[in-house]
């Protein structure tokens, strides 16, 4: 059952339109992720939801009932700022306890209520602290419960850990989405961080220019993006322009790139395109020893010669940059496990023509 239903949503502010004629779905217990650059729509669009802002047309339904003439403490909707706007003046008990008492909940059941959100969040015993008291991981968690304490339908979560620093901000990741999990909650979550979108969502809606430009799960959004702002927006690419080379052999076309490089990928038999973008992801390219020439005779895999320029140590990772034929260059995403990669070492970067994304 969709607890959410918005039916050709737009908004315009003058002449620019934030968005545009967006139709979307969520059903009960669900997660989903709103994805894209700054100005994309995906934040007037939770503005929209939660009662902000008045779309100029379509409609939202929140479990079958319109709520366009609601106002937002009508809707039975939970929120998390980005700042997360707690009160100054009032201690952690209160802050939880602030929406709980406008939406009717007896004053004999909040104070249990209140005890039950700060367990689920981990601060116990922090119910008379106030705001500045605390970190910010900890502010985030009283935002969070006073979002949850009213039992809402639908619980929208706008950039929530982007105040965060770095490792703070993957360890709040991980208990965001067990505590969401663990109460059922049906969330929507604002964010322009490609990880925090597809480790929390279970659907992904990656929006550009106020539409929607695709939704699917994380392996989907990110393994077959439907066109190259999606793979360029969710991971890191390798990019190359490319005229076929003759008609595809057992689903394999060949493309001479601008920079003289043979590249294979799988096509579709009906596929007649002349030339096509190509997508490379690094983590896909395999690095071995170079000096020994071209390893590699097989259709169904592509082997590059070049030369190493960077070596970039990244904590579990390692980035590789590859000057390639034509001065063209190549990243590689590999584990940081040791082993000898050195700056001008020569190099074979191996992929597969099933890695390769035709766009």
């Amino acid at each position: 059952m969709s607890v959410l239903e918005l039916k050709n949503v737009s908004k315009r502010y003058g002449e620019f339109t934030a968005v545009d004629a967006v139709s979307l779905q969520l059903e009960k217990g669900k997660v989903l992720s709103l994805l894209g650059p700054s100005g994309c729509g995906k934040t007037t669009t939770l503005r929209i939801i939660a009662g902000f802002a008045q779309p100029d047309s379509g409609s939202v339904e929140i479990s079958g009932r319109n709520v366009g003439h609601l106002k937002p403490y009508e809707r039975n909707v939970g929120l998390l700022f980005q700042d997360y706007a707690l009160f100054p003046h009032m201690t952690v008990a209160q802050n939880v306890a602030y929406g709980m008492r406008y939406r009717g909940v007896p004053a004999t059941a909040i104070p249990a209520r209140i005890k039950q959100m700060l367990a689920l969040v981990q601060l116990d015993g922090m119910d008379a602290r106030y705001p500045r008291q605390l970190s910010g991981g900890q502010q985030q968690r009283v935002a969070l419960a006073r979002a949850l304490a009213i039992d809402p339908q639908i619980v929208l979560l706008d950039e929530p850990l982007s105040a965060l620093d770095a490792k703070l901000r993957l360890e709040l990741r991980i208990e965001l989405k067990e505590i969401l999990r663990s109460v059922g909650a049906t969330t929507i979550v604002v964010t322009h961080d490609q990880e925090e979108a597809l480790s929390l969502g279970d659907e992904v809606v990656v929006m550009r220019a106020g539409r929607v430009a695709q939704r699917g799960t994380p392996t989907e959004i990110y393994q077959s993006p439907a066109d190259r702002f999606v793979a360029e927006f969710v991971g890191r690419s390798n990019w190359f322009h490319g005229s076929r080379q003759g008609p595809p052999a057992q689903g394999v076309s060949s493309y001479l790139t601008t920079n003289g490089l043979e590249i294979r990928a799988n096509t579709a038999p009906s596929d007649r395109r002349d030339s096509a973008e190509l997508c490379i992801r690094p983590e896909n390219i395999e690095l071995i020893d170079g000096t020994a020439g071209k390893t590699v005779d097989d259709r169904q895999r592509n082997s590059l010669a070049g030369v190493i320029l960077d070596v970039a140590p990244l904590g579990a990772d390692v980035h590789v940059v590859v000057e390639l034929i034509g001065r063209s260059r190549l990243l590689a995403i590999r584990k940081n496990v040791g082993g000898g990669l050195a700056v001008g070492q020569p190099v074979n970067a191996l992929f597969s023509a099933s890695d390769v994304l035709v766009f």
